[in-house]
C-alpha cells in the first residue's frame, strides 16, 4: 500500500448502509424496536435521516434537517456532560457516544462537531463497566471508518487524524477494562474487531511518514495483541494448534492475571503519594530509579502507561517531573549508544523504541500546558539548567554543530537541539520521529494558547523556537510536522504569521488530552492497591530488593533467585467509583478561599461560645441576687408581722427556747420562812 500524500481539509461520507445496519442491530435498535417504542424513542438520529441529509440539494430542507440536527447536539453535549467532566444526573455517556457515533456520519461541520465531542468525552470522562457495550460500538465505528473508507483515498484527511486519536483513546480505555478483568465477558465483540485491526496492521506504510498518527495505530494493534491472548487465545476452540507464537513471554506469565512490571508499579505508586501527600515519595523515586533499565525492554506498552502515569504525577510535583525526565534521559542516551556501538547494526533491533520517545514528547507537551505552576511549565520547556541561565542563551540553538551531541536533559529545547543536530536522511527512526512530535505539538500548544493572555510569555517563546527552527531546518519531514499539525487544527493559514488573531478555542476542541492520563492513573492506582491505604504504600519488598542491588556484600548476584512479581488478578468490582479532574487554578483558589473561610468560621464560633457562656453566668448571677432580694423581703415582712428573724423553717436558738419554756411554765407555790430576829445581833438571816 502506497504512502499518502500530505493533508488536506476535508470530510468522509456515510458509511455503507448494509454496515449502518448491522451497527445497529448489534446495538440493539433495529426497525421493529423503533416501532414498537415510537412514544420515546432512544435514538432520534436514523439511517434515514443521515441518509436524507448527506443527499438533499434543497437549501430550504437542508437547513431545516441542519437545525433538528442543531438541537440533537446540544441534547447529545448535556448527555455526555462536557460542560461538567461527565458527572450529574443529566450524564448518560453510553448513549452519548452512540449517537455521537452516529452524527459523525453527517457530512461537513456536523461531522467536525460530533468527532470534537466524542473525543472530549472519551479524554474526560470516568471508567464505568457500563460502558463497555458503546465502547466496543465505537471501536467497530471508528476502525471500519478507517479500514474502509480512509484507506482508499489518496490524501490523508483531517478526519482521519481524528479518527485514529479516537481510536487509540477507545483502545487504551479497553485495555484498562482488560487489566480490570473485565473483558471476559464480551470475546463475541472482540472477534468482530479483528477484521478491522488486521486491516489496519497493513497500514504501515501508508502512516509511516506521519508519527502522530502511525503511534496510535501501534498502541491499537498492540493493545489488542494483548488482549486478544489473554481474552481470546486462552481459548482452545479459538486457537487450535495451542501456540502463542509470536507474543512477548511477559504476557503470557501467571494464569488469570496480567504480570505488570516493577517501572509501571512504581509509577502508579509514585503517583498515589503525590495524590495523598504521602512523605514516601522520595523512596518511592528512588525504587523507580532503580527499575529504570525497564524502559528499555521490547514490552513497550507497560513502559509507555508508565510514563503517561509519572506525566500526571509531574504536572503537580518538581521531584516526579525531574525522575521522569532524567529517566528518559538515560533511556535515549543508552539506545543510541547500543546502536553506534552495535557492528553490523539492522534498523528493527530497537524499532520499537521510537514510541517511547513520540510517548513522551507528547507528556512533557501536555505537562507544558496543564501543569500546576508556572514553575513546572517553565522546567519542562526550557530545562533545569535552562531556568538558571539567560533567554539568549535558551534560543540560541545550533542546528547543524561539529560537536557530537550529548543529551544533557529531556526538556522540550533539550530535545530539540538533540535531535535537531542528529538528523539526517539516514537517521535512526528514533531521531527523526522524535524531532517531529517536537515540531508538531509546538504548533498544537501555540494554538491552544490563543486567546491566553496570562500565557503570552510562554506563547512568544514557542513561536520563537517554532520560527528558528522553520528558518534552520531544510528536512522535510520536518515541515510535513507543521502541516499536519494545521490540517489537525482546522487552520489552513501559516502558524508563524497568524498569531495575532487571538481566537479562543471552543472546550470541545482542545489540541491535546487533558484528563485521559489522571483517570488512567486513579483506575490504576484503585486497581493495584485495593485494600491498602494511599499513606501506607507497600514499599518493604522493593527496599530491600535496592538495598541489595547497590550495596552487595558478594560478587555473585542473589537476585536472580528473588524476583517480585506484581500481578493484577480478576478484579471483583464491576465498576468504578466517580474520578475528579485535576484541579485548575481557579479550583484550587475556591478551595483555598473555602479553608479560609472555614477557619475564620470556626475561630468566630468559638468567640460566639465564649460570649455565650459569659451571658450565661450574668443571667444566672442576677437571677441568684434576685431571689436573695426577694427573699430579704419575705424575711423582713416576716420580722415586721411575727417579730422573728429566724426563717420559716428553722428552729430558734437554744437560749431562746429556754427562755420561752420559762415564760410558758406556770408558777409554782415557794414556802415562806418568816424572820428571825435575835437581840445580841443585828444581822438579818435570810433561809
Amino acid at each position: 500500500m502506497s504512502s499518502k500524500k500530505p493533508p488536506v481539509i476535508n470530510k468522509f461520507g456515510v458509511i455503507s448502509s448494509s454496515h449502518y445496519e448491522k451497527l445497529l442491530k448489534w446495538n440493539g435498535q433495529s426497525s421493529s424496536k423503533s416501532r414498537s417504542n415510537k412514544s420515546k424513542p432512544l435514538f432520534s438520529v436514523t439511517k434515514g435521516f443521515i441518509l436524507k441529509f448527506n443527499c438533499t440539494q434543497d437549501l430550504g430542507e437542508k437547513e431545516h434537517l441542519k437545525e433538528q440536527i442543531r438541537k440533537i447536539i446540544l441534547r447529545c453535549k448535556r448527555r455526555l456532560g462536557l460542560k461538567t467532566l461527565g458527572s450529574g444526573k443529566h450524564v448518560y455517556i453510553p448513549i452519548g457516544w452512540i449517537e455521537a457515533t452516529y452524527l459523525a456520519q453527517c457530512k461537513g461541520d456536523i461531522q467536525e462537531e460530533a468527532l470534537n465531542m466524542l473525543y472530549a468525552s472519551l479524554d474526560h470522562a470516568s471508567f464505568d463497566y457500563d460502558q463497555l457495550p458503546a465502547l466496543f460500538f465505537v471501536a467497530e465505528s471508528v476502525l471500519y471508518r478507517l479500514c474502509c473508507d480512509a484507506f482508499l483515498t489518496t490524501y490523508l484527511y483531517s478526519v482521519e487524524m481524528k479518527l485514529a486519536k479516537i481510536a487509540y483513546l477507545v483502545f487504551l480505555r479497553l485495555f484498562i477494562f482488560f487489566l480490570h478483568g473485565h473483558l471476559g465477558g464480551f470475546k463475541v465483540h472482540l472477534l468482530r474487531l479483528q477484521p478491522y485491526l488486521h486491516a489496519l496492521s497493513l497500514s504501515e506504510d501508508t502512516y509511516y511518514k506521519y508519527p502522530n498518527i502511525f503511534s496510535n495505530v501501534t498502541f491499537i494493534l498492540k493493545a489488542s495483541e494483548v488482549i486478544y491472548e489473554r481474552v481470546l487465545l486462552s481459548e482452545s476452540t479459538f486457537n487450535p494448534n495451542g501456540r502463542t507464537e509470536g507474543f512477548d513471554n511477559v504476557y503470557s506469565g501467571m494464569k488469570g492475571g496480567y504480570e505488570v512490571n516493577h517501572l509501571l508499579w512504581h509509577c502508579v505508586a509514585a503517583w498515589s503519594c503525590v495524590q495523598n501527600n504521602s512523605p514516601k515519595l522520595n523512596n518511592v523515586l528512588e525504587h523507580l530509579n532503580f527499575h529504570k533499565t525497564q524502559l528499555q525492554k521490547k514490552c513497550w506498552l507497560d513502559s509507555a502507561l508508565a510514563l503517561l502515569v509519572l506525566g500526571e504525577a509531574a504536572k503537580l510535583n518538581m521531584a516526579c517531573l525531574k525522575t521522569l525526565m532524567d529517566l528518559v534521559r538515560d533511556f535515549i542516551s543508552s539506545i543510541m549508544s547500543a546502536q553506534n556501538q552495535e557492528e553490523g547494526y539492522k534498523g528493527n533491533d530497537f524499532s520499537w523504541a521510537w514510541n517511547i520517545v513520540y510517548t513522551y514528547v507528547t507528556i512533557i507537551a501536555e505537562i507544558c500546558l496543564y501543569a500546576a505552576t508556572s514553575r513546572l511549565r517553565k522546567t519542562v520547556f526550557l530545562g533545569f539548567c535552562g531556568c538558571k541561565s539567560s533567554h539568549k542563551n535558551i534560543l540560541a540553538i545550533d542546528i547543524k554543530s561539529e560537536d557530537e551531541p550529548i543529551l544533557k536533559e529531556a526538556s522540550i529545547l533539550g530535545l530539540l537541539k538533540y535531535f535537531s543536530s542528529k538528523i539526517s536522511e539516514n537517521c535512526n527512526q528514533l531521531i527523526w520521529t522524535g524531532y517531529y512530535g517536537l515540531v508538531y505539538n509546538l504548533v498544537r500548544m501555540s494554538w491552544e494558547l490563543q486567546g491566553d493572555e496570562e500565557q503570552d510569555g510562554l506563547r512568544n517563546i514557542i513561536w520563537q523556537t517554532l520560527q528558528k527552527t522553520k528558518h534552520c531546518e531544510k528536512d522535510e519531514r520536518i515541515h510535513i510536522a507543521t502541516k499536519i499539525a494545521q490540517a489537525e487544527l482546522n487552520d489552513s493559514t501559516d502558524p508563524f504569521i497568524s498569531y495575532s488573531t487571538k481566537v479562543p478555542p471552543n472546550v470541545e476542541e482542545a489540541a491535546l488530552s487533558k484528563y485521559i492520563g489522571w483517570r488512567i492513573a486513579n483506575a490504576l492506582s484503585k486497581l493495584f492497591f485495593p485494600s491498602i491505604d494511599a499513606h501506607a504504600l507497600p514499599l518493604k519488598k522493593p527496599s530491600i530488593k535496592r538495598v541489595q542491588m547497590k550495596y552487595p556484600k558478594k560478587k555473585e548476584n542473589p537476585m536472580k533467585k528473588r524476583v517480585l512479581r506484581f500481578t493484577v488478578r480478576e478484579h471483583p468490582s464491576k465498576s468504578e467509583l466517580p474520578m475528579l479532574p485535576n484541579p485548575d487554578l481557579f479550583t484550587r483558589m475556591d478551595e483555598e478561599l473555602a479553608r479560609i473561610v472555614d477557619h475564620h468560621w470556626q475561630e468566630e464560633l468559638k468567640i460566639r461560645q465564649k460570649e455565650d457562656a459569659i451571658c450565661e453566668a450574668e443571667e444566672l448571677k442576677q437571677k441568684e441576687l434576685k431571689e436573695k432580694n426577694h427573699f430579704r423581703e419575705i424575711m423582713k415582712k416576716r420580722e415586721e408581722k411575727l417579730h422573728k428573724q429566724t426563717k420559716p423553717y428553722e428552729l430558734p436558738p437554744r437560749t431562746e427556747i429556754i427562755s420561752l419554756e420559762n415564760k410558758t411554765r406556770p408558777r409554782e407555790t415557794e414556802a415562806h420562812m418568816p424572820e428571825v430576829h435575835c437581840k445580841k445581833n443585828t444581822d438579818v438571816i435570810t433561809y
